[in-house]
């Protein structure tokens, strides 16, 4: 299945999920994934959910489809990527069944909880965590319980990690220099978490640990 989560201002406004069919992502309230913003077209792009293929594409020229920093035509999603429209962001992801007539949920912050703790009850994962190894807050400890975590600030780099059935994963969603994982940059990639990996984000050292 996929996850469509859409993301302004750092925040999660609206989470659907979707078996199979056309989706489409625009302005206009008859869309799928709505964008009320004037610089998104009344229908912007439109994604084929077949299966483990999402194919998405853009439908004008003059309002540009962009997918990891990168315009595109159109492309076949891949976990963790974004799609950017407007100043608004869309995280897409791969997910296991849920129950055969899922189609959607609204854009509602309880509706948004709602799918990741249903998400959460599919996902047989050791709960992972992150502690803070330095700064005013060393030695707080932060539970990634959610089926999608961010972390840092827009401008100085964000992240998100994703709880999935294969362990946790880490990806770039606003790339920047100062994130670094075991002191190399992250840059564009997405990195599978292990025990004792260090994470900085905004100049704040996590180590990220397994519960045994």
């Amino acid at each position: 299945m996929a996850k469509f989560t859409i993301f302004f201002k750092d925040k999660a406004i609206q989470s659907s999920i979707y078996d199979s069919g056309v989706i489409r992502i625009g302005r206009d309230s008859s869309n799928d994934l709505i964008i009320d913003n004037l610089t998104v077209a009344p229908v912007h792009a439109v994604i084929n959910v077949d299966g483990d293929n999402c194919l998405i594409k853009q439908l004008s020229d003059s309002h540009p489809l962009i997918i990891n920093h990168e315009k595109v035509e159109e492309a076949f999603l891949e976990n963790n990527n974004v799609i950017s429209i407007g100043k608004h962001s869309i995280v897409f992801n791969t997910t296991e069944s849920i129950t055969p007539d899922t189609k959607a949920f609204s854009s509602s912050k309880k509706d948004v909880e709602s799918l990741n703790s249903q998400l959460e009850d599919k996902v047989h994962t050791p709960d992972g965590n992150l502690q803070i190894m330095d700064g005013q807050h060393i030695g707080r400890i932060l539970p990634l319980k959610k089926s999608m975590t961010r972390l840092g600030h827009a401008g100085s780099g964000v992240v998100i990690i994703s709880k999935r059935k294969e362990g946790y994963f880490m990806s770039s969603l606003e790339t920047h220099m100062d994130i670094l994982i075991n002191q190399q940059p992250l840059a564009d990639e997405t990195i599978q978490l292990k025990d004792n990996d260090i994470i900085v984000i905004n100049n704040v050292s996590m180590q990220f640990f397994l519960e045994q």
